[in-house]
């Protein structure tokens, strides 16, 4: 088959570009796979590294701003369409379904249309319910996001969940050594909890939330925490307001990683307290499968990832009082934590595996292949 995937953002794309280079990387082998994205995304730097992988700098632009941009951005997107021929165009997002549809218009065969719904914002207006129209198969990343779609224009559609997966033999505990040598760069020897997040640093990940609940622990606590961030350095307003709660020396930005599996290495625990946008989280699920109970918010489909008190805690969105808890659940029952990161590592093997999520999402494009491609009507 010749599989393109598309995708809008032009910078990091999170779990987008996660996402499309674990398909991408897998599915060349046996597959023609090409992938279009702006010039200037993480996500078009790491398909050229890819083995077998085709790729194409194309630009995404969104809004009645953009009508010129947008019809340059159309008529390269459909050169692309009508020298390759593709078989299934597998689309990530509003902006790139837009163009993609609109640049099919005067082909001769159209490609089959697979969506993946990665976030939880609302499926509403005209636009959906036209796309919806064209689109062939819709892809939920956890059964939250199954339910919504179920509930929108796109249930007219084939719907399936299949869950993100990740390479759990890249993602395994470490050592007890080297986890040791990493957590020393950030807490020295000192007998603190270190906690963590590689979600990323925008504000609805919630990591500032973490840190306007540790003033509220109890003074003797509140001392032996540490909180590591990565991802893009936080605003001038976000760094000056954890100056002010007296945290600057506790609460860590290591930055945006190539590796992230040394800076959870050296955590007690990991955190994702998402309050907009997510699913199920590619940061949750490494973290898990590095052997870390995770602190989730029971936003969207993160409670899916764990039964609370085996492999972590879910909390209330936004409840500074459920986090003070938490955390004083986690210092008070420390010797639990590696028992629960070896739960969450075992439920990680069960079920995160890059495997399943390969093969489903291949399965679905086989199904839609082998049913045939329709001319384009109008």
């Amino acid at each position: 088959m010749k599989l393109l995937y598309t995708n809008f953002h032009d910078g990091d794309g999170g779990g987008h570009t996660t996402y499309i280079v674990t398909l991408a990387r897998a599915l060349a082998t046996r597959h023609e796979v090409h992938v279009a994205a702006p010039a200037s995304s993480r996500l078009l730097r790491e398909a050229r590294s890819l083995t077998g992988v085709h790729v194409a700098a194309q630009e995404f632009p969104n809004g009645l701003k953009q009508l010129r941009s947008r019809r340059r951005a159309r008529r390269a997107l459909a050169a692309l369409l009508r020298a390759h021929d593709f078989d299934v165009v597998h689309v990530n997002g509003s902006a790139d379904h837009r163009l993609v549809l609109a640049a099919m218009r005067g082909l001769r065969r159209r490609p089959r249309i697979v969506l993946t719904k990665h976030n939880s914002k609302p499926i509403a207006g005209l636009g959906q319910h036209l796309r919806a129209r064209a689109t062939d198969q819709v892809i939920a990343v956890c059964d939250y996001t199954l339910r919504e779609l179920q509930q929108s224009a796109y249930r007219r559609c084939p719907l399936e969940t299949v869950h993100n997966g990740i390479d759990i033999a890249h993602y395994t505990p470490w050592p007890d050594d080297a986890a040791s040598a990493e957590r020393q760069r950030w807490v020295g020897d000192a007998p603190a909890l270190l906690i963590g997040s590689i979600a990323g640093t925008a504000l609805y990940k919630g990591w500032m939330d973490l840190v306007e609940a540790l003033p509220l622990l109890p003074a003797p606590l509140r001392e032996s925490v540490h909180v590591l961030v990565a991802g893009k350095p936080p605003a001038v307003e976000q760094r000056q307001r954890i100056a002010a709660l007296g945290l600057a020396d506790r609460v860590h930005f290591p930055g945006m990683l190539a590796d992230v599996r040394p800076l959870v290495a050296a955590l007690d625990a990991g955190f994702v307290l998402s309050h907009d946008v997510e699913t199920i989280s590619f940061a949750c699920r490494e973290m898990m499968a590095m052997g870390k109970p995770v602190l989730l918010t029971d936003y969207a489909g993160l409670p899916e990832n764990v039964v609370p008190g085996r492999e972590g805690w879910v909390v209330p969105v936004r409840d500074q009082a459920a986090l003070v808890q938490a955390l004083q659940r986690m210092l008070e029952q420390r010797e639990r934590l590696p028992t629960m990161g070896a739960a969450a590592r075992a439920r990680a093997v069960a079920e995160f595996g890059v495997e399943p999520f390969i093969a489903k999402t291949e399965g679905i494009y086989r199904r839609l292949f082998q049913a045939g491609r329709a001319p384009v009507a109008g």
